[in-house]
């Protein structure tokens, strides 16, 4: 496949500071005017994808903590391999596999994600040593007993969405954008989502997702960023509240790796059974 970033950013002493001399500086905003809705919107979140482009690949470790009604929790660690796709009308992919508890070691989630047609999503069951395709209509459905959906951990390109600038408001200590986003893709299990979008570093601070019924399902916010790479922000914590069940699942990030010289042959199917 062609189009894939294969880019390393883990460079010793000097190169290393000569490489981000050369990275791109954020510049100021010129966005169309607030009589057009459309346009703003869309020009929001293209700058947002701007401003995270060309990180090539990443390796990170995280802890999953699921929050019951009653408010009992279960913990489970899991590794997640990224590799950014440069390809037209192409997606990022991932490869997210569980370590723990036993009862779930080795399962594992495989995105492909696209433009313009349904992302390609397949989960490892070792328990049965079977990789299952995960079809268009069940990426509405909830992911390993949590309150993220498959299509939520699916790269949010750009082109899977019309957009709609809301309004500007602040949000904690900053201001930020809030955007409506539509799916433009088969199967989702939202109506709409409104994004918020900080107007100093363009990072999304907050989600919330609408259900088919058009009510607020869930909401997803994003805390404790920390940048990388002199350029690059990652947030060190997701939270996702379902208000219809009261139940919510955190993803607490350990480690960021980039660099790591990760290749598509790492993000096939067959690399499903190899992922612990």
């Amino acid at each position: 496949m062609t189009g894939l970033a294969r880019k390393s950013f883990v460079l010793p002493g000097a190169l290393a500071l000569l490489a981000l001399m050369h990275l791109p500086v954020a510049a100021d905003i010129s966005l169309p005017p607030e009589s057009d809705a459309a346009a703003r919107g869309l020009a929001i979140v293209e700058e947002m994808d701007r401003r995270d482009s060309g990180w090539g690949d990443a390796k990170a470790d995280m802890r999953m903590i699921l929050t019951n009604a009653a408010g009992d929790t279960s913990e489970r660690e899991l590794h997640l391999m990224m590799l950014e796709v440069t390809e037209a009308n192409e997606g990022d992919w991932s490869l997210m596999t569980f370590d723990k508890p036993r009862d779930i070691q080795g399962t594992a989630l495989l995105t492909h994600a696209h433009v313009g047609k349904p992302d390609d999503q397949w989960l490892y069951l070792p328990a049965v040593k079977r990789v299952k395709r995960i079809s268009s209509s069940n990426k509405a459905g909830p992911f390993v007993g949590s309150e993220f959906a498959f299509e939520d951990l699916a790269a949010q390109e750009v082109g899977k969405y019309t957009y709609s600038w809301v309004k500007d408001e602040p949000c904690g200590a900053l201001t930020c954008h809030v955007v409506e986003r539509v799916p433009a893709y088969e199967g989702s299990g939202y109506t709409k989502q409104l994004v918020w979008i900080d107007t100093t570093d363009y990072l999304m601070r907050k989600t919330d997702y609408y259900d088919r019924k058009g009510a607020l399902l869930k909401t997803l916010a994003f805390d404790g960023y920390a940048m990388y790479l002199g350029r690059i922000w990652r947030p060190g914590e997701l939270e996702m509240v379902n208000h219809e069940n009261g139940k919510k699942t955190r993803l607490v990030w350990k480690e960021y790796e980039f660099g790591t010289g990760l290749t598509e042959n790492d993000f096939s199917t067959a690399s499903l059974e190899r992922a612990r």
